[in-house]
């Protein structure tokens, strides 16, 4: 049997049209309202014929979960109600009741949607005309009590630095001491018979309305238990907020309860202690971390080095990058050295730092070729907590545990393209954001950036951005391989040796100094030290045994090439034209061939390449 308009019968329509209740006939599977008397067009503020034909689910926009598992319960058990759906009622907040019953065998329901705010009102109302039955000497009983416990507590309430005040059973203030005038602005006499939550207490500290259902001191007369509440806020005349912590509790009389007592204080004072508390304490976890980090990252690089930070020789290339630290570290120019791996760029590095002001605070050392291109604004710039996944506490970037000292970009050729212009950014403009934070944070940095590569060819070929090229080579230093300062070995190797765990059991032969001054080291510095742990590791008899791969004795100096001059000083042109001699013995006595058997880099002791690449600096053809 279908229950729709046109099937009901006169009575059945009559019944269902003039109902005190709002009621609509819906059918869930075609998503229709069927039918809508004239209560449902007052509740939703639409016309009837707006609501007959209409989607129901268009009735409750972004409600179709919660309206499927109320439309199935219905069909299934035959009734339900829910309080979890909204109607769109031209804009107002409904809170309403919705009861379902399923007429017939057919898809149709019929719903009535109660008013709960209407149902409580009406409620009250009951309440008030049960107190009107009960007669006037009821209430002037009541009365009498309250001016009873007035009266009687009177000097208390005066006295009392506290601020209190009496709610009767319908939310009005009955009376009010000294120190809640005071705390709240308001005189007794402009108070009492007023709504006390509609005056001190109807919005919440963001602004947004407290319903007086929520009241906790009208719950203390409703319930007749206390309630205590720690951080709220009341309103005082003026239209400010004052923070709050109070007691509600109920009175009784006879063991019907007729209203409350409450006793507030004014916590405004210890809330600002408290946030200025949490400001300091958030400041010092901050320093906190900033510390230990450095702290790490100090014993990383502590252990991590556990070497001698000065930089050993003294030949015409340390001579060279010596004057130009002592040039350099007083300033905050931003430095670009640059040098084949293992020749010591980050003790270069480190002398300009510790011989500038701002050796009192670290140099933070960053591996860029490390550093995974996900992680690069992390590991930079610093993340604000849940920025991504795994972010679980703030963290201080490169930039920010550097402030006040020096960032040491090592392998600074290795930073992805698309990470540079970021870079660049904070080189400009000194100021850095961390990942998933919009605060700016200002950041005083000293910049020394290192790498084996050719910057120059590298713009040239468009990997490196040549905005960023020039940013970094304000002063360019270069470290020398290791090859081309041979007199620097011996100094070197005698550091090394000094390092090794059983130094003093242990010594170089004249012997081995030849050879290791003789030797090509593609490896640089890194490579004679590592040379030097190995033979201690092998000695015996305090003797080192120095392994040299590939080694081959440097051509001896011919008689042609150039002299030391006076105390066996060397100049640079001197060493270049001792150099081109050699080589050039060398290619006549092999005719002309470079490399093989027989060769001129097998006749003086050096790679194919290695040669090739010094023939070409030197001017030699073949």
């Amino acid at each position: 049997m279908t229950y729709a308009a046109s099937s009901r019968k006169p009575l059945e329509a009559l019944a269902f049209d003039e109902a005190a209740d709002a009621a609509l006939i819906v059918d869930p599977f075609a998503d229709r309202i069927v039918d809508a008397n004239a209560a449902a067009d007052r509740l939703l503020g639409r016309p009837r014929a707006g609501l007959v034909g209409a989607s129901f689910a268009g009735l409750h926009p972004g409600q179709r979960p919660a309206l499927v598992v109320f439309t199935d319960a219905v069909l299934t058990l035959g009734r339900h109600w829910t309080r979890s759906l909204s109607p769109d009622a031209d804009g107002r907040a409904l809170r309403l009741e919705y009861v379902g019953v399923r007429l017939g065998e057919g898809p149709e329901l019929l719903l009535t949607l109660a008013d709960l705010d209407e149902r409580r009102r009406r409620d009250a109302n009951a309440e008030a005309d049960l107190y009107i039955r009960d007669g006037i000497a009821e209430w002037r009983r009541v009365e009498r009590f309250f001016q009873e416990v007035e009266r009687e507590n009177q000097l208390i309430l005066k006295a009392a630095g506290e601020g209190v005040y009496g709610v009767n059973a319908e939310g009005a203030t009955t009376f009010l001491n000294p120190a809640a005038e005071r705390m709240l602005g308001w005189r007794a006499e402009e108070l009492v018979g007023r709504n006390m939550h509609a005056t001190v207490h109807h919005k919440h500290p963001d602004g947004a309305h407290y319903p007086h259902h929520d009241c906790p001191i009208y719950a203390a007369f409703k319930d007749g238990a206390v309630h205590q509440v720690s951080d709220e806020v009341f309103w005082k005349k003026d239209g400010t907020p004052l923070w709050v912590e109070y007691t509600s509790t109920p009175i009784r009389d006879r063991g019907v309860v007729v209203g409350a007592v409450v006793v507030f204080r004014d916590i405004g004072e210890r809330r600002r202690a408290e946030e200025e508390l949490r400001a300091a304490l958030a400041e010092v976890e901050s320093l906190r971390e900033r510390l230990e980090l450095e702290n790490a990252y100090l014993q990383e690089e502590i252990r991590r080095e556990g070497r001698h930070r000065g930089i050993i020789g003294g030949s015409a290339a340390i001579e060279t990058v010596l004057r130009q630290i002592d040039l350099v570290a007083p300033t905050d120019a931003t430095v670009l050295i640059t040098g084949e791996s293992g020749t010591g760029k980050e003790l270069i590095a480190r002398a300009i730092h510790e011989a500038s002001a701002r050796s009192e605070r670290p140099m933070i050392r960053v591996n860029c070729g490390a550093i995974p291109r996900e992680l690069f604004e992390s590991e930079f710039f610093g993340h604000a907590r849940g920025a991504f996944t795994g972010a679980l506490r703030d963290r201080v970037g490169r930039f920010e545990l550097a402030h006040g000292g020096t960032l040491f970009l090592d392998e600074v050729g290795e930073i992805p393209l698309e990470q540079q212009a970021k870079l660049l950014r904070v080189l400009q403009e000194g100021q850095v954001e961390r990942v998933g934070e919009e605060r700016t944070r200002a950041v005083d940095v000293r910049v020394i950036a290192a790498t084996n590569r050719d910057l120059d060819a590298e713009v040239r070929r468009g990997a490196f951005r040549r905005d960023l090229y020039f940013r970094l080579n304000v002063f360019p230093i270069h470290s020398a391989p290791l090859r081309d300062r041979a007199e620097d070995v011996p100094a070197l190797a005698l550091h090394a040796l000094k390092r090794q765990p059983n130094a003093a059991a242990l010594s170089l032969s004249e012997r081995d100094m030849r050879r290791l001054v003789a030797y090509d080291w593609p490896g640089n510095v890194r490579e004679l030290e590592n040379v030097i742990e190995r033979g201690a590791i092998l000695a015996r008899d305090g003797r080192l045994r120095i392994d040299l791969p590939e080694a081959g004795p440097r051509a001896p100096q011919t008689s042609a090439a150039p002299a030391a001059g006076p105390g066996g000083i060397l100049t640079e042109e001197a060493r270049r034209a001792r150099d081109a001699a050699s080589i050039r013995a060398a290619l006549a006595a092999a005719g002309g061939k470079v490399s093989g058997p027989g060769g001129a880099a097998e006749r003086l002791g050096l790679r194919p390449t290695t040669l090739a690449s010094r023939m070409k600096a030197l001017g030699i053809g073949r």
